[in-house]
């Protein structure tokens, strides 16, 4: 794109979008009158430029994915995204997992969305336990910087800024007091790092590792409809390729974020990007195109080498048409297969001879970096050109310390062309031992080679971890013209070291009730044996002094594996038990070794099968709870929370109601019916039936709903009784702080009187945040109850509404008592049980 005039650009935009509107339908689907070969053109567009592109965010989801698409897609720039956490703090509207499992589902649909748009994920956060944690929305940067850790946080992004060395670098986000703290952060640290990535006083230690500073060429802001424009770019081209915009591609990849119910179906049309220049190294020439001042390609290299160079420009000039040929070459994989291999070769000359160069030091590592990636993308256009078949796959997923097991390789050779000296092993961690039998073996054209290793696991391996690099990987390495390429294969699905049994344990946590002690809790310990073959094993629970438990210990055999069963442990609490926390946990034998681990599997068809490990513990926390004697409950479970399933261990008379019971069941029966969380979003037969959910009220029923986003097919003036309108932009509707001082306006209210008398003791200890998606406006029929807000801002208090209607009550909340229900807080409960217990007192 580089070196066309502007004239040009405008004409080739509006003919692509012109081109767009006349042949793709408008929801955007295309069917191609000529078959395309999508993955080799994704191997060979990258060699038309030499760019790099960086794009800084806070969560999975962050990345400006139209925007993103059109770099790399549109253009073949290198294209990256780096996130600061994993989105572990988020919502879940896929399914109950939270904290770290969703963390781990989010990070791998951010990998699945990069694979559409061709932009590689990294994150700052690496691992389970990381200071950098998504802890909940974030008002303020200093907020942010002072949980994750603002040393911590700086020196990583140096560091990936120094390893990667990206020419513009862009966060997704704007220091903008209406952006999430989160979001505000990563831009700071991204400004700041423009000129501190380059500092060799900045971080030292990092030079000592082999490092080298860093300067970004550009640092450029996204620009909103109010802020300064240096640079407008039209992304909204129809790609033949891909039979869609760059938009639309972008769109594809958020479908990915199916956590996050991210992606829309969207029309072709323009679209446009609009950037401010921030900061710059380079001189531009009085030009606000986006790469002015960046050498696009070895073309415009060429022109900044010293003039004594002559022989290097030449070759540099000679090396872009190669690349260029490469391109223009497409689809005939075997005519890009022949000119890759000798675009190979020569780019492994010119590290050489650039290494000898007379260039500045900064100049020289700039290049050798530019020749490194042109090196991996031509390896990539090798692998895919040749028509080389690869598959890998262990005989066992799930490995144990000490296992061994088989990994199968098999290459096909689909091309025109032999591979020669055709070599594969096994990439495994220190201490794994692989046995084979291979050697160098050619490869004609339509012969197939099936090759078997034995891989054994050391008895000291490490535990899998779903952020680390996988246990396995297949090596392949052939060659043609004399030159050699390697490829990486990974193994199908996800092999995973675990311990020999999980032990999983239910419920997830305790309450016991100081008013009304539980002579007997049942507790099940869930084992699954990850062990090949027969095992024999004995379970047994560690509970606190003064506790009782039966049996002592508990023997399990199982015949084979993966095989599950199932333990009951009965447990009886002192009688004078004092409040408090407490944790209980289970330890498994196996052949002398103990194991205390819960292993959560997280499977789903967009991002596969995955692994969290815990340990095995229940948490417990005892405190006072009076709940009205014969209190009946009807739940409509979305799906999204697991309050129904707390609040029946807590002796709770809890039935979740299904789409029968919504829709011809007797409501009546129930004292309270509450929602889940976003419950109108997941319950298509919750929003058919809404209008008997009113009748029941009307009738005399108490109605509880949780929280909704505005966009949960909330209709202020037909979901409830009377006009409720939730806060929009909901990152303004919400208190962040967990220990905000909570007001309450009403305190003679049953609300806070009955069962459990509330006080300000009931609102300590919350954790992540007070409400979300607060009321912003609603009919006078309801009543406030509670205020509060964050430090210097008005207080909200529509955190809990109820209105009169009919005989009976409707009662809105949007504070967040599912996250405390489920993290054992006690005034989640107490006060929970008063707004579900009320008009039960007379």
């Amino acid at each position: 794109m580089k070196g066309v005039t502007q004239v040009k650009k405008l004409l080739y935009a509006l003919l692509s979008i012109l081109l767009a509107v006349t042949i793709i339908p408008l929801n955007g689907n295309a069917k191609e009158a000529k078959k395309v070969d999508v993955d080799l053109w994704n191997a060979v567009k990258p060699l038309e430029t030499t760019v790099t592109f960086l794009n800084t965010g806070a969560h999975p989801d962050d990345e400006r994915s139209d925007f993103l698409a059109y770099l790399s897609r549109g253009l073949g720039v290198k294209t990256s995204s780096l996130i600061a956490n994993r989105g572990e703090g988020g919502q879940n509207e896929i399914g109950d997992e939270l904290g770290n499992a969703l963390g781990i589902i989010r990070s791998r649909e951010m990998i699945e969305a990069a694979k559409i748009t061709g932009v590689k994920a990294y994150h700052l956060s690496e691992t389970t336990s990381d200071s950098i944690y998504d802890f909940g929305f974030s008002k303020t940067p200093e907020e942010t910087l002072s949980k994750w850790g603002e040393k911590l946080t700086y020196k990583r992004l140096i560091r990936f800024i120094r390893t990667y060395q990206p020419d513009i670098v862009m966060p997704s986000f704007r220091n903008d007091d209406t952006q999430h703290g989160h979001h505000r952060t990563m831009e700071i640290l991204s400004e700041r790092a423009f000129k501190d990535a380059a500092d060799p006083t900045v971080f030292p230690d990092q030079l000592k590792e082999g490092l080298s500073t860093w300067q970004i060429k550009k640092l450029y802001l996204p620009s909103g409809s109010k802020d300064p424009v240096t640079t407008t770019l039209e992304i909204g081209m129809y790609d033949p390729i891909y039979g869609m915009t760059y938009p639309q591609l972008g769109e594809q990849s958020r479908y990915m974020h199916k956590s996050q119910g991210m992606g829309s179906d969207i029309p072709a049309e323009p679209r446009q990007f609009k950037l401010e220049l921030l900061y710059s190294a380079v001189q531009s020439k009085n030009s606000n195109e986006l790469f002015a001042g960046i050498p696009y390609n070895f073309f415009e290299w060429a022109q900044t080498l010293p003039a004594k160079e002559k022989g290097l420009k030449r070759q540099f000039t000679k090396f872009q048409q190669e690349l260029n040929q490469i391109i223009h070459s497409y689809p005939n994989r075997d005519r890009i297969f022949i000119k890759t291999q000798k675009a190979l070769k020569d780019v492994r000359n010119l590290v050489k001879k650039t290494k000898k160069a007379k260039l500045n030091k900064e100049m020289k590592a700039d290049l050798l970096h530019k020749f490194s990636l042109k090196e991996e993308q031509l390896q990539t256009a090798s692998i895919i050109s040749s028509n080389l078949e690869v598959t890998a796959k262990a005989q066992s997923n799930i490995l144990t310390k000490g296992q061994k097991t088989t990994v199968q390789v098999s290459l096909n050779n689909n091309g025109k062309q032999k591979l020669k000296k055709v070599n594969v092993s096994l990439n495994v961690p220190k201490g794994w031992k692989v046995k084979s039998k291979t050697g160098s073996k050619d490869l004609k054209p339509g012969k197939k080679l099936n090759l078997s290793f034995e891989v054994k696991v050391p008895k000291d391996a490490e535990y899998y971890h779903a952020y680390k690099q996988p246990a396995i990987q297949a090596n392949i390495q052939y060659e043609s013209s004399g030159t050699k390429t390697v490829h990486v294969q990974e193994l199908e699905g996800t092999v995973a070291v675990l311990p020999d049994v999980s032990a999983t344990l239910s419920p997830e946590n305790i309450v016991v009730n100081t008013a009304n002690v539980q002579k007997e809790i049942p507790v099940i310990v869930k084992l699954k044996n990850y062990r090949e073959g027969k095992t024999s094993s004995s379970v047994r629970l560690k509970i606190p002094a003064g506790w009782k438990v039966s049996p002592q210990t508990s023997k399990v055999n199982f015949d084979k594996k993966l095989e599950e069963k199932e333990v009951t442990f009965k447990l009886a609490p002192p009688k004078n038990i004092q409040e408090g926390d407490f944790n209980l946990s289970a330890v498994t034998a196996v052949n002398g070794k103990s194991f205390d681990s819960t292993i959560q599997e997280i499977k789903y068809d967009h991002i596969g099968t995955f692994y969290y490990q815990y340990p095995a513990e229940l948490k417990g926390v005892a405190f006072e709870l009076l709940k009205p004697d014969h209190l009946k409950v009807g739940y409509i479970d979305s799906g999204f929370d697991k309050v129904a399933d707390y609040l029946t261990n807590a002796g709770f008379d809890i039935t979740k109601l299904s789409e029968a019971d919504l829709a011809t069941g007797d409501l009546n029966q129930y004292d309270t019916i509450v929602t889940g969380i976003r419950a109108y979003l997941s319950r298509d037969d919750l929003l058919q039936n809404n209008a008997r959910l009113l009748k029941y009220v009307e009738d005399g029923g108490h109605l509880v709903v949780q929280y909704h986003k505005p966009g949960d097919r909330w209709d202020p003036l037909q979901t409830t009784p009377y006009k409720l309108k939730i806060g929009d932009p909901s990152i303004r509707w919400r208190v962040t702080d967990e220990n905000a001082k909570v007001t309450v306006l009403k305190p003679d209210s049953p609300l806070f009187n009955y069962p459990n008398k509330i006080t300000d003791s009931d609102w300590d200890n919350w954790i992540q945040e007070r409400g979300l998606y607060y009321p912003m406006e609603w009919d006078n029929q309801f009543e406030t109850f509670v205020s509060m807000a964050d430090p210097n801002e008005d207080p909200f208090t529509g955190g809990i509404l109820m209105a009169k209607y009919g005989k009976g009550t409707y009662l809105y909340t949007n504070l967040v008592f599912y996250r405390q229900i489920q993290d054992q807080v006690p005034g989640g409960y107490r006060i929970f049980t008063n707004l579900i217990s009320y008009g039960n007192n007379k």
